[in-house]
């Protein structure tokens, strides 16, 4: 009787919710079922972690874990007012007008609703499918309008609406194409026949969009779906507004800054058939397409389209692959494209067209070295920029030019030093050095997110010359906003493009002239097309340079040569100032020619030297563990089991340039495999069999294994 009682008195307070829990006491013969939420549980127990406790319950089989599906979207409603339906006839409407004659506040609310209902018919709709009706309710008495509603002349109702702005303008036609486009376009159709996927090299401000867009016209006309992926959500803001011009609402946009239930209605249009064309970044691959023509891949070189968490796919790869799941056609576009996709294209495995010249033959910008090292020695810098950067930027905003400065760091700088001792302060979790916020006013872990207020004084030997060293976007911002005063200054970077529309106002502050000058890391080098830049600023070009990693070269000449393409886009020929300790490198060579083809084959010949991709395939298996002892003992075992892998080259093991993120000690181990192995699934096969003969072992207790195909 007890336990019924206890039972009884469970299901009263418990209600069932989300993920539940099917609870049967037979011990007690009882037959009773009902289900409890995690929430409820711990509720009832007034335990705060029942984790374990769920556990051995479950393993006791005293209870049963379920899970629960529930739909979370939620149509987007707006409420609506209309005539009851007694008073849609012109008698009755007139004795209502009759009736509240001494009552002008209710008089001027079904006014207004005749003003929004021309046509006296029940909740009349538009040709979009909303009703007439809607009435603005800040104009009237709010206090009125309850009364008639009270008194059931009108009555009140909802409607779901789009989350997303509806188009209204009539769609554009395309634009039209330049003789050297339609010829690369041309180029394009005619390896499309061959079935063969496309790299299109074109410089940058070729005009390689225009001719997405005619294709991806061609596909609508076609009767098949479209999808362009973009690196950046930065991007997007200025390729929709072109596209919603001549594509209209048969266009959608998908991206991570998007709710839930934005997410949903673009997965409802596209099933729905209303979204012919998407605009999106990596993720976007998974909609669900049912008829898809064509992909487009527009910087395809760009890090970005490699995701760093599992599932780690890469979006182009995956593209290609979905490309031949859906009979579609793929396309790459690049100024700078990677060095494995150029040589795919120049052995003939995938198709390749050139945009050799800008749109308009606008000229291509000048390129000049700024050698830090001497102007530091003749004094001649101000902070962190030279005189000629300043000169040069001095002159544009005289122009009434505008100006991008290229750093890839954020915060204000990379890390604080005691002057007296030289301590640096150091993440508890990671093996890395704090960044100063300046905003913030405090040191930031950009690996694992810890933060510590700034120290006052050393905490190693208690000296007050606390320095910051190296510089970041947000002190480049401070430095030039002292040297040019009254220029508007604005920073792109991840700390202010948080918000959902962070990006949106910053592009369109720059565009409608409100910003001078914009500085920003990588952001800043994608694909923008902004007509009146004309000068754009490198900053810190040697540390992209010298990164430990084969690709850094690679990353460096696409990095600059993009950043250095968003000047001189239109008629006058833009300039380009690149600060460097070494203005004699080889790569600075190639990107003051311009010469994206020379530097290609050069890293072509390098990586097949030292069998890099595309030479091989790349798998990198990184040991994780609490103990740095274990951590490399696992490595070396894991490490000496992948030599036996029979033609294969195996590196390592050895300690990443960040060796510790979140308390675990990382080892790499980099796998080489030749381009034409055949037997894939024996690799695969082989390196789960020493994860688990290593997972295995006590000694190893605690290990993690993460297995990357193709690594950036």
């Amino acid at each position: 009787d007890d336990a019924r009682e206890l039972m009884a008195r469970a299901t009263e307070i418990l209600s069932a919710k989300a993920v539940s829990y099917a609870l049967a006491t037979k011990q007690l013969g009882l037959k009773l079922t009902f289900t409890l939420s995690y929430s409820d549980v711990s509720k009832f127990l007034g335990v705060k972690h029942i984790y374990a406790l769920l556990k051995s319950l479950a393993s006791k089989n005293a209870i049963v874990l379920l899970e629960e599906v529930k739909e979370k979207y939620q149509p987007k409603k707006i409420k609506y007012i209309r005539f009851a339906k007694e008073y849609l006839s012109k008698k009755k409407l007139g004795e209502l007008f009759a009736s509240i004659a001494s009552k002008p506040k209710q008089e001027a609310v079904l006014l207004k609703v005749l003003q929004e209902l021309p046509v006296f018919q029940h909740a009349e709709l538009n040709d979009k499918g909303i009703p007439k009706s809607k009435i603005i309710v800040e104009d009237i008495s709010e206090g009125s309008l309850k009364t008639l509603i009270k008194q059931k002349v009108l009555e009140e109702f909802e409607l779901a609406v789009s989350r997303f702005h509806e188009y209204e303008a009539q769609p554009e036609p395309p634009p039209t194409l330049s003789d050297s486009q339609k010829q690369t376009r041309d180029s394009i159709l005619d390896f499309f026949q061959q079935g063969k996927p496309v790299l299109l090299q074109g410089v940058t401000g070729s005009g390689k969009t225009e001719i997405y867009i005619d294709l991806i016209k061609k596909a609508i006309d076609g009767q098949t779906q479209a999808l362009l992926l973009l690196p950046e959500i930065a991007l997007t803001t200025q390729i929709v507004a072109r596209l919603k011009k001549i594509f209209g609402n048969q266009l959608g946009v998908y991206h991570s800054k998007f709710s839930d239930n934005e997410r949903v209605e673009i997965w409802n249009g596209i099933v729905e058939g209303k979204l012919k064309c998407v605009v999106g970044v990596r993720s976007s691959i998974f909609l669900p397409f049912d008829n898809l023509g064509l992909i487009v891949v527009d910087e395809e070189h760009d890090t970005s389209y490699k995701q760093d968490r599992p599932p780690r796919y890469h979006a182009r790869n995956a593209a290609l692959v979905l490309a031949k799941i859906h009979h579609a056609k793929m396309l790459m576009g690049s100024a700078t494209p990677s060095v494995e996709t150029y040589y795919h294209a120049t052995q003939g495995t995938y198709g390749l067209a050139t945009l050799p010249v800008r749109y308009h033959e606008s000229s291509m910008p000048e390129i000049k070295m700024v050698n830090i090292a001497d102007a530091r020695k003749s004094k001649t810098m101000r902070g962190s920029l030279s005189m000629q950067m300043i000169n040069s930027m001095d002159a544009a905003l005289k122009k009434k030019e505008q100006i991008i400065l290229f750093q890839n760091r954020r915060g204000y700088s990379p890390f604080i030093e005691c002057e007296d001792c030289g301590h640096v302060p150091k993440c508890i979790n990671c093996s890395v050095s704090l960044t100063y916020h300046q905003f913030k006013h405090s040191l930031v872990c950009h690996y694992c997110g810890y933060t510590d207020d700034l120290p006052k004084e050393c905490p190693s030997c208690s000296g007050k010359k606390l320095i910051t060293m190296g510089l970041g976007t947000e002190k480049l911002e401070e430095e030039v906003k002292l040297i040019f005063a009254d220029a508007g200054v604005q920073r792109m970077d991840l700390d202010t493009t948080r918000t959902k529309m962070g990006y949106t106002n910053i592009i369109e502050s720059f565009e409608q002239g409100k910003t001078d000058i914009l500085i920003g890391t990588q952001m800043v080098t994608k694909g923008l097309d902004f007509g009146r830049v004309n000068l754009v600023g490198v900053f810190d070009s040697d540390r992209i340079l010298h990164f430990p990693d084969f690709r850094s070269y690679e990353r460096a000449f696409q990095l600059i040569t993009q950043v250095s393409g968003r000047a001189g886009r239109r008629e006058t020929q833009g300039q380009v100032l690149i600060q460097t300790h070494n203005p004699q490198h080889p790569v600075f060579n190639f990107v003051v020619a311009h010469d994206v083809d020379a530097f290609l084959e050069d890293q072509i010949k390098d990586r097949e030297l030292n069998f890099y991709p595309p030479f091989s395939r790349l798998i990198q298996v990184t040991v994780k563990q609490y103990d740095k002892k274990i951590c490399h003992k696992a490595a070396q075992w894991m490490a000496g089991q992948m030599n036996l892998i029979q033609n294969t080259r195996t590196l390592g093991p050895a300690e990443p340039a960040v060796s510790k993120i979140r308390n675990e000690f990382l080892e790499n181990i980099l796998l080489k495999i030749p381009r034409n192995y055949g037997q894939l699934s024996y690799i695969k096969s082989e390196l789960l069999n020493i994860e688990n003969k290593l997972l295995a072992d006590p000694a190893f207790r605690g290990v993690k294994i993460i297995f990357d195909v193709d690594p950036n």
